[in-house]
């Protein structure tokens, strides 16, 4: 079997009809599934409808303005990879704007709002350079440290300052130095056509599993945090797998800060694990749970994981079956491996906020750090449908790469019939009121285990059961 397609000789069928469901057989056609004749299905949710339904038109525009229409089907890409993976195995709850709930999920939880050319986080800002514009990330307290080094100016912590600092230099300058110092910046730009998934069949296949029902999940290793990779994991359970999250004792999921609800919605259900990741007894520790997994899923930059003695490659030769699922920001490959990027910025670097400018002539950012989970999404089918076909895969994912697959999907081909859609779609969005609020594909209704309550058990019991 071709490694580029793991899902050939599969039949699927999807009776919808409309950018959903054409966005999931792309998908599914792109993994090698056969796709059964189109039915006369139900129509898909209208995408402007999806927009305002999920939540995301309230996340978009300037804060004391009306809320923005995104000319885009991003909606509809995020119900259609829903979609695409509830077609390979039953556990999932699917209904019209389930994929798309997930991507306002976050904001809907925290209270966030809409704050024009800053992100509902309050993180990320998309700010004038000396030549475009430029959306600068600062995600993590230490962030504000390499401020000077970035900038060669004392920046403080001032936005104003830097603000005023970034406007004197070039693009190029600034997103290289930047890349040097491990900031998230990225230049506001069109979009190009990149690939959702880049695949690779470094492993060996195990005997497909037939049985869309297999009582006998999967091993789920989750080694990943915040939000793609817990979503991806989060729906895999869904579908059956057992999960065990792992994190470090020096640096739990940085989600544990945040709303309570949010991290319960991602990670109820797993087992979660601590580790002491800087001690070679907890690095051995770590190499024996990865040992027992099935999937591994990680959001580490390659050579991070390569110093703690942990390859995927070398893990997927080592036993039949296994699939490694990679999410990174700009991808596995040099020097783009090494690049860091979040949810919002990569938005901004994938051609959005540009094409909000040209169909509205404002600097926005598109929703709240819509990448996160809408590569969650993208990579729950990756691993299911590599699971499905018997394992044996590498599969890298970056926010950047689903991005930029997700804006150039439907994407009309000029600016006059962008702005031509944005007017129509913003009237299609007002036609209905009120919307139900958008269904999620799974329950909020369970609390994430403590941080490391399960590691002894995991040790004691769980890993000596499955040798």
């Amino acid at each position: 079997m071709d490694p580029a397609h793991p899902l050939a000789g599969l039949r699927v069928a999807l009776g919808g009809r409309g950018h959903a469901s054409d966005y999931a057989r792309r998908l599914l056609g792109s993994l090698g599934a056969e796709l059964a004749p189109e039915r006369d299905g139900e129509a898909d949710e209208h995408p402007a409808l999806g927009w305002r339904r999920s939540g995301l038109m309230a996340l978009t525009g300037r804060a004391r303005r009306a809320p923005q229409m995104c000319p885009l089907p991003l909606a509809s890409c995020a119900d259609g990879a829903l979609a695409a993976l509830a077609g390979l195995g039953p556990g999932l709850h699917v209904e019209a704007g389930g994929g798309a709930a997930l991507l306002g999920v976050r904001a809907q939880i925290a209270g966030l709002t809409r704050q024009g050319a800053v992100s509902p986080g309050g993180t990320c800002r998309l700010l004038p350079c000396g030549d475009g514009h430029i959306a600068v990330n600062l995600a993590r307290p230490d962030d504000w440290t390499m401020l000077p080094a970035w900038l060669e100016a004392d920046c403080g912590t001032d936005w104003a300052t830097v603000a005023q600092r970034v406007a004197e230099l070039p693009a190029a300058q600034l997103v290289e130095r930047a890349r040097l110092l491990g900031l998230a910046v990225a230049v506001s730009a069109p979009p190009s056509p990149a690939q959702w998934l880049e695949l690779s069949g470094t492993g060996t296949a195990a005997s497909p599993r037939k049985a869309l029902g297999n009582a006998c999940g999967p091993l789920v290793i989750d080694l990943s945090s915040l939000w793609a990779g817990p979503l991806c994991g989060q729906l895999l359970r869904q579908l059956g797998a057992t999960v065990i999250k792992v994190e470090s004792q020096a640096r739990p999921d940085g989600a544990r800060r945040g709303p309570k609800a949010f991290f319960d919605l991602l990670n109820a259900g797993k087992a979660s694990v601590q580790l002491d990741l800087a001690s070679p007894a907890g690095r051995a520790q770590l190499a024996r749970l990865i040992d027992h997994g099935d999937i591994v899923i990680e959001a580490s930059r390659p050579r991070a994981l390569r110093q703690m003695g942990i390859d995927a490659e070398a893990w997927l030769a080592a036993r039949a079956g296994r699939s490694w699922v990679s999410i990174t920001g700009h991808g596995r490959a040099e020097p783009q491996a090494g690049w860091i990027a979040f949810g919002d910025d990569a938005g901004v670097g994938a051609g959005l906020s540009e094409l909000m400018y040209r169909a509205t002539g404002e600097r926005l950012i598109c929703g709240d750090a819509i990448g996160d989970p809408l590569t969650g999404l993208h990579a729950a089918l990756a691993a299911w449908a590599s699971w499905r076909a018997g394992g044996g895969h590498l599969l890298a994912l970056s926010l950047d790469g689903v991005l930029r697959h997700c804006a150039n999907f439907a994407l009309p081909a000029g600016d006059d019939l962008l702005r031509e859609r944005h007017a129509r779609w913003t009237r299609v969005a007002k036609t209905r009121r009120p919307l139900a609020p958008a269904p999620l594909p799974f329950a909020m209704d369970a609390a994430a285990r403590p941080l490391g309550a399960d590691t002894a058990a995991v040790f004691s019991t769980w890993l000596r059961r499955a040798a």
